[in-house]
């Protein structure tokens, strides 16, 4: 399985705390954290907080993903590489919290999920 889809589908290569993460880009930081605090609707999303090196990968990993996500606990719990690998993959109410508005995501998993089928 490709280590930078994450768990629940989203591609970690292409998430702006990782982009700025490897880039040691503060700026970014500043500007990824005022955007996800507008989406989110929050002020807890700080400059300092927006350090990922992906949800599969060793190293630091954005506080969401490490401390509030419930999806890596839950594949890890049923033995699975990811979520494609569930049978409740389509009506998983933490699995729609997370991705319900990303295509890309879904579309992973449904490719991860006929991978699987095939083997």
């Amino acid at each position: 399985m490709d280590k930078m889809i994450g768990y629940c589908g989203i591609n970690c290569e292409k998430c702006e705390a990782r982009i700025a993460t490897v880039r040691d880009d503060d700026k970014m930081r500043e500007e990824v954290s005022r955007k996800w605090c507008e989406i989110f609707h929050t002020d807890i999303i700080t400059p300092d907080k927006i350090n990922c090196t992906g949800c599969r990968s060793n190293g630091v990993k954005y506080f969401f993903c490490s401390q509030m996500c419930e999806i890596k606990p839950c594949v890890t719990m049923k033995g699975y590489e990811s979520c494609a690998e569930c049978a409740e993959m389509d009506s998983c109410a933490k699995l729609a919290a997370e991705i319900g508005n990303n295509e890309e995501a879904k579309d992973n998993l449904k490719r991860i999920k006929a991978i699987h089928h095939r083997e």
